[in-house]
């Protein structure tokens, strides 16, 4: 009873046609086509730009202009394990934040740019 059972959901009909394999694969192939677009489309760029992020988080070196995620522009002063200490303004008042909290390396001129490097300001 269990066979015919078996039998019947993978061939998709009442009758063994020795094409169960085949009826299975039509029925999950849609679903397992649909993951790899997702693969490629969504979640390979958001590692992608992750890896990056973390990356230029641990490069940050004395001098970096940086932004942070809540707008905060200003340059490293110093670089620990965790944090670093940015000096914000002329007055030389300086923050401490976590590294985590930088959004980008130099001035963020739109909403979506990653923003100005010094070595952009030097070449115009």
């Amino acid at each position: 009873m269990t066979a015919q059972l078996a039998t019947t959901l993978l061939s998709g009909t009442g009758t063994d046609t020795g094409s169960g394999t085949i009826g299975l694969l039509g029925t999950f192939l849609p679903l397992i086509l649909l993951v790899v677009v997702f693969y490629f489309l969504l979640i390979r760029p958001e590692n992608k730009k992750k890896k990056a992020a973390a990356q230029m988080r641990s490069a940050l070196a004395v001098g970096d202009q940086i932004t942070t995620i809540g707008g905060v522009v200003g340059t490293v002063c110093a670089v620990k394990e965790e944090t670093i200490v940015i000096e914000t303004s002329s007055d030389r008042v300086r923050m401490e934040f976590t590294k985590w909290a930088v959004s980008s390396r130099g001035t963020q001129t739109t909403q979506d740019g990653p923003g100005e490097t010094k070595d952009a300001k030097d070449k115009k």
